[in-house]
């Protein structure tokens, strides 16, 4: 009885993690223009629309195919799902991306922490919804991660509690740089 307790818990913290940084990837989308969301801010082309489609469409692998309970709807290939094509809009990834999550929700509450799943590509594909959820909170922090720095490079927006106003960021910032260039001259 004791196992069930702490299964439950785990999976409930775990799933409880995965939905907050969920919706912090979206805010990262809020109030910037369509070509903010979609342009390359880093030499290989990541910009933050393109880790939502990317988030979206792994999820959907992840917590769809792993355990035989695929997402109903197409899921971009591999290689094309790391940016939005001219002709895919920001709400129409938005939204299935939301969608990915009604679905991943359904398939963490219909199945029990250790529940076997099978990953194909990867190199021990056997694994449980334990080994998925805590993939996919990986995953998702990182790319959301990712996203912080990107939408900072983008407007200096941060998600910061308490939130700082830009004179102090700015103070901040020169005081990292005095730092760095003293260790630098002192090597």
């Amino acid at each position: 009885m004791l196992g069930l307790v702490i299964d439950d818990f785990a999976k409930e913290y775990l799933h409880s993690d995965l939905r907050e940084i969920r919706e912090a990837m979206l805010r990262k989308l809020d109030g910037l223009s369509g070509y903010d969301v979609r342009r390359p801010l880093t030499s290989t082309g990541t910009n933050l629309l393109g880790l939502v489609k990317h988030l979206a469409a792994w999820e959907a692998r992840y917590f769809g195919e792993v355990f035989d309970r695929p997402f109903p709807e197409a899921v971009p290939e591999r290689g094309s799902d790391l940016w939005a094509t001219e002709h895919e809009t920001r709400e129409e990834i938005v939204s299935r991306y939301r969608r990915v999550w009604e679905h991943s929700d359904a398939t963490i509450a219909a199945l029990a922490i250790d529940s076997p799943g099978r990953v194909p590509w990867w190199p021990s594909p056997d694994v449980t919804l334990f080994n998925i959820l805590v993939h996919m909170l990986t995953e998702t922090s990182r790319h959301a991660g990712h996203a912080d720095i990107l939408r900072e490079q983008l407007d200096g927006s941060v998600d910061l509690a308490p939130a700082k106003d830009p004179a102090f960021w700015e103070s901040r910032r020169a005081e990292i740089d005095r730092a760095a260039r003293a260790a630098t001259e002192r090597l």
